[in-house]
């Protein structure tokens, strides 16, 4: 037993959920002299024994926590600004993400699609028909077609009640002008529409001093191949490997050990997602993120099963009680 006057603390390991008591030195050091002069030098053997086990219990709990930056999985519930303060303004808008950062949003989402010419540009659809008043698939157009199109008349039409002149004539934002714009000031949470763009993503981010930096990254994508093709590039991005369930959202450990070795959490939709599904994430190490959250009673659900952060429309909701656990 350990003695009553022993000062320890519990530490508990969120990657593994494996209980670590810390003991201060000192008390150890005494604790075992004194055990080892009634007991006898002979029980040496067994006090290395247990210190070995227990190493190799902590190791094989924590392992491989490459894929996973800790800034990812931990205590803080987060919210990301799903296309900017999309709710309010034109989507993937400089005016979106202007409303966004002013809401105190921790991440700004960019969903990134490539024009013919090789340039990153911020839009969700692959065609720009929806939300600009052009046609077509973004990739069939050059950039400077992208930037002769507007991109905020049908936000003003559908939403006339938030109609502003700021939303008139506004272009599609490429990603580099974003970050001119934004630089390290800002956390970027950015989706790869499509693989065959990373190397160019990478660029953008090492040219603009992102990686690394105290401006944090996350990449997600629907497309394993495009997530691996990141890891190897950068390893020390995390990356969020998305699903969309049409029934209750299900992982089997075999796969969560595979997302393990290049993703660092999940991105799926609210309300497919339950507590036992996260508490199974987490155990492998993996954060969850959920979308689209946006009323404070789902945000507030988000937060009571688990869930490591929302991405909203409304990134103003975040409840006061959110911002830890």
């Amino acid at each position: 037993m350990w003695s009553p006057g022993l000062r320890h603390k519990v530490l508990t390991c969120k990657v593994c959920n494996i209980y670590i008591l810390r003991v201060y030195v000192f008390d150890f050091a005494s604790m075992l002299g004194n055990y080892i002069s009634h007991k006898g030098e002979g029980i040496m053997k067994n006090i290395w024994l247990f210190i070995f086990c227990f190493m190799l219990l902590a190791s094989a709990g924590c392992e491989d926590r490459k894929a996973g930056p800790a800034f990812v999985l931990t205590e803080d519930f987060i919210i990301i600004a799903h296309r900017g303060a999309s709710a309010y303004a034109p989507e993937h808008t400089l005016p979106a993400y202007d409303l966004a950062i002013q809401s105190g949003a921790d991440y700004l989402e960019i969903d990134l699609q490539m024009t013919k010419d090789g340039e990153l540009i911020a839009l969700h659809d692959a065609e720009v028909d929806r939300t600009t008043n052009g046609s077509g698939l973004a990739k069939t157009h050059t950039l400077d077609k992208i930037k002769a199109l507007e991109a905020g008349s049908w936000f003003i039409e559908q939403y006339p009640q938030l109609a502003d002149t700021a939303y008139e004539n506004v272009e599609i934002p490429t990603l580099e002008e974003i970050f001119q714009r934004y630089g390290t000031g800002a956390n970027y949470y950015i989706e790869t529409k499509s693989p065959g763009i990373e190397a160019k993503l990478i660029k953008l981010l090492r040219k603009h001093s992102l990686v690394h930096s105290e401006s944090k990254i996350i990449i997600q994508s629907f497309h394993s191949e495009s997530l691996r093709n990141i890891h190897k590039l950068e390893p020390g991005i995390p990356l969020i490997q998305l699903y969309r369930y049409s029934d209750k959202a299900r992982l089997k450990d075999q796969e969560l050990r595979s997302l393990k070795k290049y993703a660092s959490g999940i991105g799926a939709n609210f309300g497919r997602v339950n507590e036992g599904y996260i508490k199974k994430a987490h155990r492998h190490g993996l954060a969850v993120h959920l979308f689209t959250v946006n009323t404070s009673e789902d945000i507030q659900q988000s937060y009571k099963i688990g869930a490591d952060g929302v991405f909203t429309d409304y990134p103003e909701k975040r409840p006061a009680f959110l911002h830890k656990r």
